[in-house]
C-alpha cells in the first residue's frame, strides 16, 4: 500500500471547519454591534441579516465538523494516543474559555474595587474626581451616565433566579446521563440527556425574555447604558453563546446515542460535552452572584 493510500485509510485529513468557524463568529460579533445599534436607533439596517448569517454558518460548521469526526472514529482512525490529544485539547479549550471569563470578570472587579471609588474621590483621588464627574456618586452599579442618562439595574429574583435553577438542575441530569452511560443503561441514558437538553433550551428562551424586559421602555437597560450595561451584557451574552454551543452539542451527542454510539469503554465525545456544560453552569453561578446580587 503507497502512503496515500495508506493515510486516505488511516490518517484523518486536514480540517478546513475552523477557517468557516473564524469567519462565523466575525459575522455574529460585527453582525450583533450593529442589530444592537439598529434597535437603539429603531432603524432597520443589515446587522440582523448578518448576524442570523453568522448564527447559520456556525451551525453549518458544527455539522460538518462533528459529521467529519464521527466519521473517522467509527471507521477506525482514532486511536488511544488520538484519544489522549483531544482529552488535551478539550482540556485546554476550556482552560482558555476560563481566561475568556476570567478577563471579563476582572473587568468587573477593576471597575467595583477601584474606578468607582476613584471617580468618588476615594484616597488621593479627591481632586481627580472633583474635575472628571463632580457629581459623581459612588455606588454600583451605575445608573447615570456622564451626559445623565438614566437606566435602570436588573434584579436577582424572577428570571435570573429561574434560570439559575434550570442550570443547576441541567448539571445534576447531565451527571445523571453520564453515570448510566457508564453502567451501559441506554434508555436513563437517553431520558436523563433528553431532559438536560430540554433545561438548556428552557434556559436560552428566559434569557431572550430577560432581555426584551431590559430593552424595554420601562427599564431602558440597554449595552450603550454606561458601564454597567457594558458588563451586564457581555458576560451574560457571551454566556448565553456558551450555552447556545452546549446545547447543539448536547444535541448531537444525543442523536449519537439513539444510533447506538458509545460503550461504556469508549464515549469521549459525550464527556467532553459534559465537561462543557458543567463548566458553563458554573460561570452561570458565579455571574448570578457578582453581576445579579453583588
Amino acid at each position: 500500500m503507497t502512503n496515500k493510500e495508506y493515510e486516505s485509510y488511516y490518517v484523518p485529513s486536514q480540517s478546513h471547519w475552523p477557517i468557516v468557524g473564524a469567519i462565523a463568529l466575525f459575522m455574529i460579533a460585527f453582525g450583533a454591534a450593529n442589530y444592537v445599534t439598529d434597535l437603539k436607533n429603531e432603524q432597520s439596517g443589515y446587522g440582523g441579516y448578518l448576524l442570523l448569517a453568522g448564527i447559520a454558518l456556525v451551525v453549518y460548521m458544527l455539522v460538518g465538523w462533528f459529521s467529519d469526526v464521527i466519521k473517522e472514529s467509527l471507521s477506525g482512525k482514532y486511536s488511544h494516543q488520538m484519544d489522549n490529544s483531544f482529552r488535551q485539547g478539550m482540556s485546554w479549550f476550556i482552560f482558555s474559555e476560563v481566561m475568556f471569563f476570567a478577563a471579563f470578570f476582572g473587568a468587573l472587579l477593576y471597575l467595583r474595587v477601584f474606578s468607582v471609588p476613584w471617580l468618588g474621590g476615594a484616597g488621593n483621588n479627591a481632586a481627580t474626581g472633583a474635575v472628571l464627574w463632580p457629581d459623581f456618586v459612588a455606588q454600583w452599579p451605575l445608573l447615570t451616565t456622564p451626559d445623565g442618562t438614566t437606566t435602570t439595574s436588573m434584579g436577582w429574583f424572577g428570571l435570573p433566579l429561574i434560570n439559575t435553577v434550570l442550570l443547576l438542575t441541567s448539571s445534576i441530569t447531565a451527571h445523571f446521563a453520564h453515570t448510566a452511560l457508564i453502567k451501559n443503561e441506554r434508555k436513563p441514558l437517553k431520558i436523563w440527556l433528553g431532559i438536560t437538553i430540554l433545561l438548556g433550551v428552557s434556559f436560552m428562551f428566559f434569557q431572550v425574555l430577560e432581555y426584551a424586559h431590559g430593552y424595554s421602555e420601562e427599564m431602558r437597560l440597554f449595552l450603550d447604558s454606561g458601564v454597567y450595561g457594558n458588563t451586564f451584557y457581555l458576560l451574560t451574552g457571551f454566556h448565553g453563546m456558551h450555552v447556545t454551543l452546549g446545547c447543539i452539542m448536547l444535541i448531537v451527542m444525543w442523536f449519537r446515542i439513539l444510533k447506538g454510539h458509545f460503550t461504556p469503554e469508549n464515549h469521549f465525545a459525550f464527556q467532553a460535552a459534559s465537561w462543557y456544560w458543567h463548566f458553563v453552569d458554573v460561570v452561570w453561578v458565579m455571574l448570578f452572584v457578582f453581576v445579579y446580587i453583588l
